[in-house]
């Protein structure tokens, strides 16, 4: 009895919850829609009137995708996107999570001053290191190359993912620490024998953040990558399609959901790590 109850009274908020989630799910129904009608419907009906009569999935309704992929160069900005993201995320992490180990268990002078320092970079604008940076990359010849844009994207996202997995590696047993030690364990032994298998799930977490923010990046891209068209991301892509063809809503969508839906695997795949992810170091003991 005690159970109905406990059910009943978060009935409202689970309908809630329900009702948030129809509506960010809405638009994305709408795209997906979209993205598989032809020119003429598009122009005359809106997505929804596909369910007043029976969906007809021909031939043509993967034209659009085809056109985007084989006529526009979706196809070579999603592996330009794959080049770009998988390093941009995989260098990050991996430094972030020697530095979170460093902050959080070795001692060394400094180390409460450094970890300050590396936080507070959360708060600087991305738009006063462009110029510096680009003058850099000027001289180095970095401009415009696979590199180049590695290196910013590892600079910008370093500090958030030190913190985060500083916070979940803080919060880990002293006594594992204690043991390793006791049994003559080095720091490189304790960090790939113990930090990194129980810090799965922050890990997991700071994947998902910087793989969404960079694959979805615009504006590191557009000022260290520029106009260079054999490196462009979707991101650019779609930007670029949305000035050359405003008007075909067809295409756009398409190319958008293009673009979501590596993004979209990437979370799903990782949603069972994400929550104890995100909460890592909310609650110790």
């Amino acid at each position: 009895m005690a159970g109905l109850m406990r059910t009943l009274s978060r009935g409202p908020l689970h309908v809630v919850i329900i009702i948030l989630a129809l509506a960010w799910m809405l638009p994305t129904a709408g795209l997906l829609i979209t993205s598989f009608r032809t020119p003429q419907d598009v122009a005359h009906s809106g997505w929804w009137t596909v369910f007043e009569h029976p969906f007809n999935f021909t031939r043509y309704s993967l034209e659009n995708y085809r056109a985007v992929i084989e006529k526009s160069g979706m196809g070579q900005a999603f592996l330009n996107s794959l080049k770009i993201t998988i390093p941009g995320t995989i260098i990050p992490v991996m430094l972030a999570a020697f530095a979170a180990y460093a902050f959080a268990w070795m001692k060394f002078p400094g180390r409460k001053t450094l970890f300050l320092i590396v936080v507070a970079l959360l708060v600087v604008p991305l738009q006063m290191t462009f110029i510096p940076i680009l003058t850099i990359f000027k001289q180095l010849r970095l401009g415009g190359t696979l590199p180049g844009i590695w290196l910013a994207h590892t600079g910008y996202g370093l500090p958030l993912t030190v913190y985060l997995l500083h916070n979940f590696i803080a919060g880990l047993p002293s006594e594992l620490f204690d043991s390793a030690s006791i049994d003559g364990a080095s720091s490189l032994q304790v960090f790939f024998r113990l930090v990194l298998p129980l810090s799965v799930p922050a890990i997991a977490s700071v994947i998902i953040f910087q793989f969404l923010w960079v694959w979805n990046d615009l504006l590191v891209a557009l000022m260290y990558l520029g106009g260079t068209p054999d490196v462009a991301p979707v991101t650019l892509k779609v930007a670029n399609l949305v000035g050359s063809r405003g008007q075909d809503w067809e295409l756009l969508t398409a190319a958008a959901f293009v673009s979501m839906a590596l993004p979209l695997i990437v979370f799903f795949s990782l949603q069972r790590y994400f929550v104890r992810g995100i909460l890592a170091g909310s609650v110790k003991g």
